[in-house]
């Protein structure tokens, strides 16, 4: 079943994309939960309108995007946690200790925008990835150092 997403879906599409789905997953999650709506002739031609009405809004977003892109390009972050003798820290390194360590330097970034593909269990290095736009997307090298 085809149909038009209202909002960001992980792993599925981002807002006013049309993308192919299951009947089940569309019938039974996407559509009662508002996230959205089939893709039916009217509906794909209040999408058209929209979207050319909102074209120089998504330009500029992409600009801003951009901008804070290059701002976030060369930047490297020190993580202290505290570790054991070993090596292993105690809890995890997680999203929220990368938007802190980038707001201390300046960079205001949401921590919804920022992934860590692996978990961060011991000292060690490794790479976050901010996702500002759906095509702008920054890897941001981080150490994490024991207190």
């Amino acid at each position: 079943m085809k149909i038009i997403l209202k909002e960001n879906v992980p792993n599925l599409g981002y807002k006013d994309d049309v993308v192919e789905v299951k009947d089940g997953y569309g019938r039974n999650y996407l559509i009662p939960q508002g996230k959205a709506v089939i893709a039916n002739a009217s509906a794909l031609k209040q999408l058209a309108e929209n979207q050319k009405q909102r074209a120089h809004k998504i330009a500029k977003m992409l600009e801003d995007a951009k901008a804070v892109a290059a701002t976030l390009e060369g930047v490297a972050l020190t993580i202290g946690a505290k570790a054991s003798s070993t090596g292993t820290i105690f809890g995890s390194v997680n999203n929220i200790q990368i938007a802190e360590a980038l707001e201390k330097l300046g960079h205001n970034v949401d921590r919804k925008l920022i992934s860590i593909k692996e978990t961060v269990k011991e000292v060690g290095n490794y790479k976050a990835i901010v996702k500002l736009h759906k095509e702008v997307t920054v890897e941001i090298p981080f150490e994490v150092v024991a207190e």
